[in-house]
């Protein structure tokens, strides 16, 4: 039995070794707010030498030259008092996020996404529960993080309930959850980030393009299909016979003892019809929607009456905000979490005493970019870049695996997508508009990059809160048993979603409302 281990495990020794050196790395690595800070540092090195030097390039877009400002100058020091609160309060996607997370802080403090995603993978078929698993936690990604905590140990109790490891379902949600994060058949909260920081990098070329949260959404609806197809046959072919490999060992009993209300995953009555009234208050809202829509001269139709330019999906934010917040509510009235009008901001301030943490680092994120395109050495590189990627030759399908390679490598030491999208989408997306690509293309490239390997990193916590989950049921489990298992399934969801967007480019289907691939 000592020897089968060992074979099983050898190939993994290179691998592991790799890893620890990035685990090392990655942990000298400081907090993301002082990370920023430090890059901005850098940046006023570079910009004084870049200014110094007279670096300059000609915009082709507006026609003129753009020359690099120095920010260790009286003006750039000026620059840095005057519009620090201007920088964070104009912040693209701050504003964005916070009344997104005004009604999903409703719909999950009143416990209804908790109840929506138990109740998904409940009385499923033991033959669909890999599929519905995987699928709802595609859906999941509208709770952002939170997704972890729920769907992670209700994917074992969900397994364990059909006789299967508990250990694979906790993988299969972890996976799904993870290296799967910027899929998902709902507009997300991640969706309105990256849109607004997308936004900000694109008016460095054309202050005028603005890109909306949804226009990844077919992308991403055609994503979160293809990849919960992947999971599911990775899982019962190649992970799934892995586990089954392992040693046997004496499952502990913590589980049954110390597992959390919440774990359930049976619905009380009260908690079925709190969804079936959610659910019917939320078909009404819509259809008030799309009612108040249909005239040509509705107020709710842009200019020319068109529907993509609408109010309702330039404020898209906004109508996410309500529909939550109507779901949050009936379902909170039905089951006692929502008894009075004051419940509704409560569980609101609840919900954004929860986003302090990325508030703070949006301040570090807003003055760096804020920096980066005062200077203009975010768009002389980009300038710069693009003539040198058509002087020799490399178009769209090379560019993108370029991104795809160079974001898929960094996600392992930078595993917050909203930083490290801030951190390389000021330089790669107006580098791929001066090529004419469009900034929403360059935004579904980067969504690959930074989910397939989230599941494939010591450095996310997520990963370690997994691992703790897994070793409730196997004590003998570490990082290599963990990483054995989710990285045949990032590799291969990697390679499948690649080739899922190649396709989509070369067919040249929309990617979302109104925004075409090239």
């Amino acid at each position: 039995m000592a020897s089968n281990q060992t074979t099983e495990q050898a190939p993994l020794t290179g691998l592991m070794a790799l890893l620890v050196r990035i685990e090392r790395l990655g942990n000298k690595l400081p907090h993301p707010f002082w990370l920023f800070g430090v890059l901005s540092v850098l940046l006023a090195l570079v910009s004084w030498a870049l200014s110094a030097a007279g670096a300059s390039a000609p915009n082709p877009t507006t026609g003129k030259t753009v020359t690099v400002r120095s920010l260790v100058s009286g003006d750039g020091l000026r620059m840095v008092i005057d519009d620090a609160v201007t920088n964070y309060a104009t912040f693209p996607p701050l504003g964005t996020i916070l009344v997104v997370m005004l009604g999903v802080a409703v719909a999950d403090r009143s416990g209804m996404l908790p109840a929506m995603l138990r109740g998904a993978v409940a009385r499923v078929p033991a033959r669909w529960l890999t599929f519905t698993l995987a699928f709802t936690a595609m859906v999941a990604h509208v709770a952002s993080d939170a997704a972890y905590v729920v769907l992670v140990p209700l994917g074992a109790l969900a397994f364990r309930a059909v006789g299967r490891s508990p250990m694979l379902g906790a993988v299969v949600a972890f996976v799904s959850v993870s290296a799967g994060y910027d899929a998902s058949p709902l507009v997300t909260p991640t969706d309105a980030v990256l849109a607004g920081l997308t936004t900000a990098a694109a008016q460095t070329v054309d202050p005028d393009h603005v890109v909306n949260p949804l226009s990844n959404y077919f992308f991403s609806i055609g994503s979160s299909l293809v990849l919960a197809v992947v999971i599911t046959v990775v899982t019962e072919k190649v992970i799934a016979r892995r586990v089954a490999a392992m040693p046997e060992e004496e499952e502990p009993d913590a589980p049954q003892t110390a597992a959390a209300p919440g774990d359930s995953l049976t619905l009380g009555a009260d908690e079925r019809r709190g969804l079936r009234h959610a659910g019917w208050a939320v078909l009404a809202y819509v259809a008030v929607i799309v009612a108040a829509m249909i005239p040509g001269s509705s107020p709710l139709r842009g200019e020319g009456g068109s529907v993509v330019q609408s109010p309702v999906l330039t404020g898209i934010a906004v109508v996410l905000a309500v529909a939550f917040l109507i779901a949050g509510a009936v379902y909170g009235r039905a089951v006692g979490t929502v008894r009075g009008g004051r419940d509704i901001p409560d569980h609101m301030a609840k919900g954004l005493r929860e986003m302090a943490p990325i508030l703070v680092l949006f301040f570090a994120i807003s003055q760096f970019l804020a920096y980066f395109k005062w200077t203009g050495v975010g768009e002389v590189m980009a300038i710069r870049g693009a003539d040198l990627l058509k002087s020799a030759g490399i178009t769209g399908p090379w560019a993108f695996l370029g991104i795809l390679l160079v974001c898929t490598v960094i996600n392992l030491l930078v595993t917050s997508g909203s930083a490290q999208w801030a951190l390389v989408g000021p330089v790669f997306v107006p580098m791929f508009m001066l090529l004419d690509i469009p900034p929403e293309v360059t935004q579904a490239v980067y969504r690959i990059a930074d989910s397939c390997t989230n599941a494939a990193t010591p450095m996310s916590a997520y990963f370690v809160m997994t691992l703790g989950v897994v070793q409730r049921y196997r004590r003998s489990a570490g990082i290599g048993t963990l990483l054995s298992l989710t990285l045949p399934l990032c590799l291969t969801m990697l390679a499948a979603w690649t080739l899922l967007f190649y396709a989509w480019w070369a067919l040249g289907i929309p990617l979302g409302p109104g925004v075409p691939v090239r």
